[in-house]
């Protein structure tokens, strides 16, 4: 089951829109990561994958990521007292085919006693145009048991915003890609 995260004000929340079908989107974001457009994944591997009886599939994947260490980030860790780069997020989805919804709930697994990311995605299509998908992103984000952690929490704001968009694009890049090479998504 995908977790519902509460509304505050420590949750970051976006919408948009991308000019695919609902099937078309929700394919290319199952094939999401590698991609250029986020090349920190370095590495997906399926845990576990069933279809449930009423037609729901269900996926728990373990996200490898490497952060990039611009110097933002080099000064966070030191904060944090970290030098590690290499973290592990879990993601679980449903896709439920007759309704058409994709949800996604996704959370870091490492350094948790520091920070916790915690989001959700959802994919619909457009109630009044069936060619356009509608995803809505929310997120929690918490630093725990340093000074300034409302302000870290404001930078990783930021960060996830500006991913937010390298989703779509990746998504658009897998999508143009499959349509240039003549490769079905499935």
């Amino acid at each position: 089951m995908i977790p519902h995260l509460l509304h505050g004000p420590d949750v970051y929340w976006k919408s948009s829109r991308l000019s695919y079908p609902w099937e078309t989107v929700i394919k290319a974001a199952m094939r999401k990561y590698p991609n250029p457009m986020n090349p920190s994944v370095v590495g997906v591997d399926v845990l576990d994958r069933n279809q449930d009886k009423h037609g729901r599939l269900h996926s728990h994947r373990l996200l490898s990521t490497e952060w990039c260490i611009p110097s933002v980030v080099r000064a966070v860790s030191k904060i944090l007292g970290t030098s590690r780069t290499t973290t592990y997020v879990k993601e679980y989805s449903v896709v439920d085919p007759e309704v058409k919804i994709m949800e996604l709930f996704s959370a870091n697994i490492t350094l948790t006693n520091l920070v916790s990311v915690d989001e959700r995605l959802v994919y619909r299509p457009h109630p009044e145009n069936p060619d356009v998908t509608i995803l809505t992103q929310e997120a929690i984000i918490t630093v725990k048991g340093i000074r300034l952690s409302s302000y870290l929490e404001g930078l990783m704001a930021l960060s996830m915003t500006a991913n937010a968009r390298k989703g779509w694009d990746a998504i658009e890049w897998i999508i143009k890609n499959s349509e240039r090479e003549n490769v079905p998504l499935c």
